[in-house]
């Protein structure tokens, strides 16, 4: 299932505006300070004697709105202001971040897990970090969005944020993403929730003394949200966040063949048939309802899916696949700390697919959407435009105050009174 733009992998023609071709990362940087000054200059002082309320731009909402939102009042008490230009337009936005934001230079160290089927996904570590954290330092894993992985822009700025703040970061590169191994002939879906299990199990094992969260993007944050909703009271992790969830699947199928989508939707059919193109003898002498020809050649996510992905996982159609994989049904059954950040303009994610009532009525789960952002784009805040994506520093916020709640109220066991008592906590 292809909900995700990823840098420098899926987006292969050129941003050209105005019959200008746009150059990346040349902007003077007298002339970025000036975009930066009128973008904010409407922005009303914040008071240092009252509480900071949210910025009427955004939409808030969720049933655990009182709990976590003074904590991000620092981010959420400005308003949203898109960088001039490039984030005045969702398309010019989502393409502008794939293309030409800033790729932060961190040496990795890869582990590939063998999968109890046999399969294999790859975890790229930070260089070093073994020496230079504590064991328990909090541990925070990153699911990037379809055909995305530890290389791209939004990733590693995420990467970057956390490390600089001492969390200990993992990368989960799905089957064939980030050059991950392909060893049978079965990659990874919006429905398939056993890779998740084992690199989550993995992790905490590995460091048994640190709490552990996770955050993902697009794909990765419905894979992610519907992981929650099945592990409940039982879920390992201490928070998570989704950003750019498509939610519900056959909304963002439905949206995802109109207008200008159409390229994103060619795009990422053309990233899928590379990674599958590169293991297709994997699929050479396979039986049964799968399309190998269509698969190879697919001019559209939906027709890869058809051909690949609903067989691999037992579905009679691409539509029974794209309603059975929505996360938007899991959402009412999440019993860990979510937050979930969406652009109202997102062209790939759309904002009518958001279940905000399961939201609203959730004790844990809490929403923002900022108006403006595109798909992965959210070119806005202090290191707009080529720098880390408006979200890290909220993002930041949330996993760190629940990291804080985590030590000073630690666990002390793993039934559901204990969880739901430390997830309610006041602040």
């Amino acid at each position: 299932m292809a909900w995700a733009v990823t840098a420098g992998t899926s987006l292969t023609f050129p941003l050209v505006v105005a019959s200008v071709q746009y150059a990346p990362r040349t902007l003077p940087n007298a002339l970025i300070r000036s975009l930066h000054l009128s973008s904010s200059s409407s922005a009303s002082p914040m008071s240092t004697t009252t509480p900071q309320q949210p910025h009427s731009s955004f939409e808030i909402l969720g049933g655990a709105r009182d709990n976590f939102l003074p904590a991000l009042s620092h981010v959420l008490s400005r308003p949203y202001h898109p960088f001039p230009f490039l984030g005045w337009n969702r398309h010019i936005e989502t393409i502008s971040a794939s293309f030409y934001r800033s790729i932060p230079d961190i040496r990795l160290r890869r582990q590939c897990l063998r999968t109890q089927d046999g399969g294999a996904v790859a975890l790229d570590w930070v260089s070093g970090d073994d020496r230079r954290l504590p064991p328990d330092a909090p541990l925070l894993i990153l699911l990037p969005g379809l055909t995305g992985g530890s290389g791209d822009s939004y990733v590693r700025h995420m990467l970057n944020k956390a490390r600089s703040k001492g969390w200990r970061v993992v990368v989960f590169n799905s089957r064939g993403c980030g050059d991950s191994p392909v060893t049978t002939p079965q990659f990874y879906s919006a429905s398939f929730l056993g890779d998740i299990r084992e690199v989550v199990a993995h992790v905490a094992g590995r460091y048994p003394n640190a709490n552990v969260y996770a955050v993902g993007w697009s794909l990765g944050a419905n894979i992610l949200v519907r992981y929650l909703g099945q592990e409940g009271y039982n879920c390992p992790l201490s928070g998570a966040v989704s950003l750019c969830n498509p939610f519900n699947l056959v909304v963002a199928d439905e949206d995802f063949h109109k207008g200008f989508n159409n390229v994103y939707d060619k795009a990422l059919a053309k990233s899928l048939r590379r990674i599958f193109n590169k293991h297709v003898l994997l699929f050479e002498d396979i039986g049964g309802e799968y399309n190998i020809p269509m698969a190879a050649n697919a001019k559209s996510v939906r027709e890869f899916d058809d051909g690949l992905t609903r067989v691999s996982f037992g579905f009679k159609s691409v539509d029974e696949y794209y309603s059975s994989s929505s996360s938007s049904d899991s959402v009412k059954h999440v019993q860990t700390p979510l937050l979930c950040i969406q652009a109202a303009n997102d062209p790939i994610a759309p904002a009518r697919g958001i279940p905000r009532e399961d939201i609203q009525e959730n004790p844990n789960c809490l929403l923002i959407v900022t108006p403006k952002g595109g798909h992965l784009g959210w070119i806005a805040g202090d290191e707009a435009p080529f720098g880390a994506p408006w979200t890290d520093p909220l993002v930041m916020d949330f996993i760190q105050y629940l990291e804080t709640e985590e030590v000073k109220y630690p666990k002390t066991s793993s039934n559901s009174d204990g969880k739901v008592a430390l997830h309610h906590l006041e602040v």
